[in-house]
């Protein structure tokens, strides 16, 4: 990951020359919702340019990637193949974005089919899921495909956790500047095993490091405002509708999902971030 921080911060612009339309409001009124949508536009502008940019194969040469996987009972041998390249897109970064979505859409229509034929494959989904993830690759929602496209290999680090020992299980959802959280979400989540679909809420906010309840439907309304979510989130958070993936698939290094936005997405098990996860 080296290789990758040094390609990544050559290209990043600090956050002071961020653009962001809400600088002077956030200033004047410097409540805690006020900075923290400053802090996440921000992001979102660094976000929407770096997915202008064409992706990079500058890391494909050197990477150390695991060509061939353990065999894991999340991933059923039909499944093989697409979980394969995917997992080699994840690392390298290097893959044409057509074809990684070729591949997510292959993987949700296979993974949906040997769902209905295997029970327990959910169940193995589930399991293998546990743990820390960074996303890497998304096609975004569909209101920010209509603003600027696909968005393809996701440009800073975002990093999700599903903890599945706890009661209820917990999800949380940050954006890290090297290993510090600039924002974090906190919540439950539930998965159906039938229907695949993990529901989640999130009911705290860490605003680099200073951790406040959020009310109900404050997380969805952040996420539209910031463009980081979908503004269907907020619809249903006004139904009391929680937010919601489709899960496609998981096992011990990457995972997949279709979003309530309607975006696919394409996660790397992120073995530091699930290591201070565990503490």
């Amino acid at each position: 990951d080296s290789q990758k921080s040094a390609h990544t911060s050559a290209r990043s612009p600090s956050l002071g020359r961020l653009y962001c339309p809400s600088r002077a409001i956030a200033m004047s009124r410097p409540t805690p919702l006020n900075i923290l949508l400053l802090l996440l536009q921000g992001a979102d502008s660094f976000r929407m340019h770096a997915a202008l940019q064409p992706p990079s194969s500058a890391l494909a040469g050197g990477a150390d990637v695991r060509m061939q996987m353990a065999p894991a009972a999340s991933t059923p041998a039909a499944a093989a193949a697409a979980v394969a390249f995917l997992f080699r897109a994840a690392e390298t970064r290097a893959e044409e974005s057509h074809a990684v979505i070729e591949a997510l859409v292959g993987l949700e229509k296979t993974m949906r089919a040997e769902a209905k034929a295997d029970a327990k494959l959910s169940g193995a989904t589930l399991d293998a899921l546990d743990g820390a993830w960074r996303l890497c690759f998304t096609t975004g929602t569909v209101d920010t495909q209509k603003k600027i496209g696909k968005i393809n290999y996701f440009p800073l680090k975002a990093v999700q956790t599903f903890d599945t020992t706890t009661e209820p299980m917990a999800i949380t959802n940050g954006i890290y500047v090297g290993d510090v959280a600039l924002v974090r979400f906190f919540g439950p989540f539930e998965f159906n095993e039938g229907t695949r679909k993990l529901t989640f809420d999130f009911d705290e906010i860490s605003l680099l490091g200073l951790r406040i309840p959020l009310p109900k439907g404050g997380a969805a309304q952040i996420g539209a405002a910031s463009g980081l979510g979908s503004k269907s989130n907020v619809a249903r958070a006004k139904r009391e509708l929680p937010a919601f993936f489709n899960w496609i698939s998981a096992n011990e290094d990457i995972a997949t999902a279709r979003g309530g936005g309607g975006g696919l997405a394409l996660w790397r098990r992120d073995l530091e971030a699930q290591e201070r996860m565990r503490e």
